[in-house]
Order: structure tokens, then C-alpha cells, then sequence
């Protein structure tokens, strides 16, 4: 696949996604950048400010199966997975697979539900396949989650576990329009969703194929030590009570390695990882007490560890 139709592809999918979701092109891109490193994606937003249509518009352009599951209190984890029906005419057990058994998956208001629920899907989002009465099943490629949660309401909900979150190659937020865009979002809906008329602009073929491709992109040793060392930056700052996992720096690897095939590059430059830094290390940065009360937040933290640590030399292009 050239550099080229590369383009062309990842710009018709944003165009697309566009249509329906004015003035989000980077969230867009970021959630195409999970989706390329097949990596999941967590929207914390409050109520109304599209991360549902956010997840059906990314479906929809590129012709993938979309199943929804909206997590309530008692969903149960046989809810999610599927389960197995005794068929007495056959007298045989038939599994019925649940809605995990789809390509892209929206986890809608995932901290609404008990933890024994959250975790039905832990082995799916890292393994890509779930165990089910002693079978293993494999989830079809593309399999992509994006999970949404309201952080303005707590009752009634259960945070997601450290282990969950870490899950999650990227945490978004979408934040309110301008009011030039929510003018824009009227015009678009006076009539009719515009959901509704969005069509695929590539093939599942394609977008395998795209994903097959940023597995080959170059990251030089200089880039790993780099990621490296910001890693164990988090790790040794004192305002921070946990710093991030090697799961998260193999995450910042993936996501860089997606970001740089997105625009047009076979190697991985230092911006690549700089940018993606605070979406990647964000959520799984757990802060001490007394920094949370001083009104700190991870991406401070973040943004000074990256001030402080030395950016290895861009690659020569040949």
C-alpha cells in the first residue's frame, strides 16, 4: 500500500467522520490512531457532547460491525460475552455469542456497571479473544472497543480498576463546541440525524490492511530509550503515588508507531511521541494524596516530565 493511497484512505475516513461530528477533527484522529495500533480508546465527557456518535460515525466509514452495549448495574458478564442455551430438541448446549462478538464495540457508560462486569472484558480488549465455558474464542480483526463514562456523576457508579485502565491505549475527551460549531450542528440536524446518510468510505479489507502496514513503521533504539525514560520519570516523581506500566510504554510505542504511518512516514519522530504522551501516560498516572489536593493534575506532571528529559535526535531523511 503507497504512502499515497494511505493518505487518501486516512483523509476520507476524517472528511467522513466530519460530516457528522463538526469540529472534532483531532479527537477523529486520535480515535483512528487506537483504531490503526488496535488499541482501545476511553471518552470521559459529560452527557450530550457526542462521543456516541463519535464511535457510530468511525463504524460506519469504514464498513465495520458496530454492537453497542450499554452497561447498567445489573448487566451481568454472560450479558456482554454470550452464554450457552441447552437446546432440547438437539439436546445439545448452543452458545449464543453476546455483543463483545462484533468489530468496533461501544462500552456506553462502562463505570455504570459492577466491577465482576467491567472485568468480562479485560481478557478481550488484551488477548482479542474470550474464554467461555472452558473455550476460547477468537474476536475478528478489526476489534476495536471505545468505552464512555460520565465523570460528573458518581452515584450509582463504579470506577474503573487501575488494571482496566490500563487497558485503554488512549483516554479523550471531547469538550463542548464553539458556538460557530453548535450552529453548524443545528443546521446539520434540523431534518434528520445525520448519522442516518453517512456511508463507508473504505472496506474492512482496507482497514486491515492498514493496520498490518504501522506494524512495519521504523523506531530507531533512540526512540524505545526515549519512551523508556519517560516512563521511569513517572515512576520516580514524588508527586506521584504509581507511575505508569511497561503495558503503557508498549502502548506509547503502538500509538506512535499508527500516528507516524498516519502522516505519511516508515519512522517515528520525537513529535510523534511527545504529542502522545498526555493521552497515552494520562489515565494510568495514580497521584499521591497531597498532590490531588494542591490541585495538581497528570498532565502537569506530565508536561514537566517532558521539559526535563533529553529529546534523542530526529532521524536524518534519506
Amino acid at each position: 500500500m503507497t504512502v499515497e493511497i494511505t493518505q487518501k484512505h486516512i483523509k476520507k475516513i476524517i472528511q467522513n467522520i466530519e460530516k457528522v461530528m463538526v469540529g472534532k477533527s483531532e479527537v477523529a484522529r486520535l480515535c483512528l490512531v487506537a483504531l490503526m495500533a488496535e488499541g482501545h480508546v476511553l471518552l470521559e465527557d459529560v452527557p450530550g457532547v457526542g462521543k456516541t456518535m463519535m464511535v457510530k460515525a468511525l463504524s460506519k466509514s469504514v464498513n465495520a460491525e458496530f454492537k453497542r452495549i450499554q452497561f447498567t448495574p445489573d448487566l451481568l458478564p454472560s450479558d456482554v460475552l454470550g452464554v450457552s442455551i441447552y437446546n432440547p430438541k438437539e439436546m445439545e448446549f448452543t452458545f449464543r455469542p453476546g455483543p463483545i462478538m462484533g468489530n468496533i464495540i461501544l462500552a456506553d457508560e462502562i463505570n455504570r456497571t459492577s466491577p465482576r462486569t467491567q472485568s468480562a472484558l479485560l481478557e478481550a480488549m488484551e488477548e482479542h479473544s474470550v474464554t467461555i465455558d472452558g473455550v476460547t474464542l477468537e474476536m475478528e480483526k478489526p476489534f476495536f472497543v471505545m468505552a464512555t463514562q460520565n465523570p460528573i456523576e458518581y452515584e450509582g457508579t463504579y470506577p474503573l480498576p487501575e488494571a482496566q485502565l490500563d487497558r485503554f491505549l488512549l483516554k479523550l475527551e471531547m469538550g463542548y463546541p464553539s458556538e460557530g460549531e453548535e450552529v453548524e450542528m443545528l443546521t446539520l440536524s434540523q431534518k434528520t440525524s445525520p448519522i442516518d446518510e453517512l456511508q463507508p468510505v473504505i472496506s474492512l479489507e482496507d482497514l486491515r490492511n492498514l493496520q498490518d502496514h504501522v506494524k512495519d513503521v521504523f523506531v530507531e533504539e533512540a526512540m524505545k530509550q526515549y519512551i523508556v525514560e519517560l516512563a521511569n520519570k513517572t515512576r520516580v516523581d514524588s508527586q506521584v503515588q504509581l507511575g505508569v506500566s511497561p503495558r503503557a510504554s508498549i502502548a506509547l510505542l503502538k500509538a506512535s508507531q499508527a500516528l507516524a504511518f498516519m502522516s505519511g512516514r516508515d519512522f517515528v519522530l520525537p513529535d510523534d511521541i511527545q504529542y502522545l504522551v498526555p493521552f497515552v501516560f494520562g489515565h494510568r498516572l495514580i497521584l499521591k494524596p497531597e498532590a490531588k489536593y494542591q490541585g495538581i493534575k497528570a498532565g502537569d506532571i506530565l508536561e514537566t516530565i517532558l521539559s526535563n528529559v533529553h529529546v534523542p535526535v530526529k532521524r536524518a531523511v534519506k
